[in-house]
């Protein structure tokens, strides 16, 4: 069966629906053009697809098989790094206090500044192989450490390339308003952003979301308005990064604006909650960021009592330097206290949603895309169970091997 690739034998093959996870034991999954051709039990997949007939052959015995993870938030594409911020962080200083005196954003500002488009493009590629070997097939990644029309559309353009040059789908998000850069006054650059860079990215169709950093020390609730509802009229769907250090406004504001999601959301109300629910926007939450500033987790029972699907993203960035949906899956079960089946949903099912996907990403549903992970375990709760351990073994995109440890 030419364009066929069989995965056969898994100890579970874990399919995922509206109604929750469908874990089949002794599983198999055919895959052919690309596309989830058929699922079900190794008996009656190979019944239909005998071993000797198909193209690609694939013997996941005593392993699971699941989707490819979906990573609705980072900030993968930066150059330098900030490891002595870590380091003080973990003397006492605040993520402000560091900000303050010339650290967190605006330090990362400079050296993407000070790097060339080739630079970028290769950080971002080195990355992504590493997002890759741990099951992520699907990654939105943001902008937002330029802060000036050409260093944005530099990152933007990086975003453009690596995405053509890698197996990850990577969905671009503009964040020219991540912080107020050094030169600027804060109103000047809330009008620059909207007046020159938004329309220089649409021009360039170069992201699909706009999203802006609605907190303390960074953007008020009225200029965050403003930037997402000029980025509509540019044809780009809203994001905002909401709550995290102080109750601001942000989720009821993309409730109103029926964002594709808001994320952090760590000091977010029930009433913020009910909101994003009615506004049919994805609550993204991010535990490695509470992990890494030693902050509260944030309450994944509150949205989910609220009839929102909660999905979960790794915040990959250089405050935040873990690129794995393992580790991000684990904390929200440790940390988060949610339970395996929420957690495997939010970082496949829900975070396709974050990213306004509807192809059956993060299902391996029939007729879905072949982005499938085999991991190492004999069934899907050993991965927030074996806390800090890599599981992810081989991945596959649209049905091709794309890496196998």
């Amino acid at each position: 069966m030419t364009g066929t690739t069989l995965i056969h034998d898994a100890s579970q093959v874990v399919r995922i629906s509206e109604d929750g996870i469908d874990a089949i034991a002794d599983g198999s999954i055919a895959i052919t053009d690309g596309t989830v051709d058929d699922i079900g039990t190794t008996a009656e997949i190979t019944e239909k697809y005998p071993v000797d007939a198909v193209e690609t052959v694939i013997d996941a015995s005593g392993k699971t098989v699941l989707p490819g993870y979906v990573d609705p938030h980072t900030h993968a594409v930066f150059a330098g790094e900030r490891i002595n911020e870590f380091v003080a962080k973990l003397s006492g200083k605040s993520y402000q206090e560091i900000q303050s005196e010339g650290g967190g954003i605006l330090s990362t500002v400079r050296s993407v500044r000070d790097a060339s488009l080739e630079t970028l493009t290769e950080n971002l590629l080195d990355q992504l192989d590493v997002m890759l070997a741990y099951g992520t097939t699907t990654a939105e990644v943001k902008s937002g450490y330029g802060l000036s029309t050409d260093a944005e559309l530099k990152l933007l353009e990086a975003v453009d390339r690596a995405n053509g040059r890698h197996a990850i789908d990577v969905i671009p998000t503009f964040l020219g308003a991540h912080a107020v850069p050094d030169e600027q006054e804060e109103e000047a650059y809330v009008d620059q952003v909207i007046n020159e860079q938004l329309p220089a990215v649409a021009d360039n169709d170069l992201a699909v979301f706009c999203d802006v950093f609605c907190d303390e020390g960074a953007f008020s609730l009225d200029q965050s308005r403003r930037i997402l509802e000029a980025g509509i009229d540019h044809g780009l769907t809203p994001k905002i990064h909401a709550e995290e250090f102080l109750r601001l406004g942000g989720a009821q504001l993309a409730g109103d604006l029926e964002a594709a999601s808001a994320d952090h959301l760590l000091q977010a109300t029930e009433e913020d909650a009910e909101s994003l629910a009615e506004g049919g926007v994805t609550p993204v939450l991010l535990p490695g960021t509470a992990f890494t500033l030693g902050a509260e987790y944030a309450k994944p029972t509150l949205f989910e009592d609220a009839g929102a699907s909660v999905a979960l993203a790794s915040d990959f960035n250089p405050n935040c330097y873990s690129q794995s949906m393992e580790f991000t899956i684990s904390l929200a079960c440790n940390g988060m206290r949610m339970t395996p089946t929420a957690a495997l949903r939010g970082a496949t099912q829900h975070a396709a949603e974050a990213l306004q996907i509807t192809d059956g990403r993060g299902t391996l549903q029939e007729g879905a895309p072949g982005d499938v992970i085999i991991a190492d375990v004999p069934r899907f709760e050993y991965i927030p169970y074996n806390t800090g351990v890599q599981t992810t073994e081989t991945v596959l995109k649209d049905g091709q091997v794309v890496h196998n440890e």
